[in-house]
């Protein structure tokens, strides 16, 4: 019975974390931008960082 109230509260607490990290979106003309993958920082669309071969 232990397991199962730690389990109930790791979760509960992943989905307290995930609503803390939500925010509403105040800029609607750049969804359409983030759904595709583009990255906006601050209202901005930044570069992605060019990944390297090893």
């Amino acid at each position: 019975m232990l397991v199962v109230v730690n389990e109930d509260a790791m979760a509960s607490e992943l989905v307290e974390s995930a609503r803390a990290r939500r925010r509403a979106v105040n800029a609607p003309h750049l969804v359409a931008l983030v759904r595709t993958g583009a990255r906006v920082k601050r209202g901005c669309q930044v570069e992605r960082p060019k990944a390297t071969a090893a």
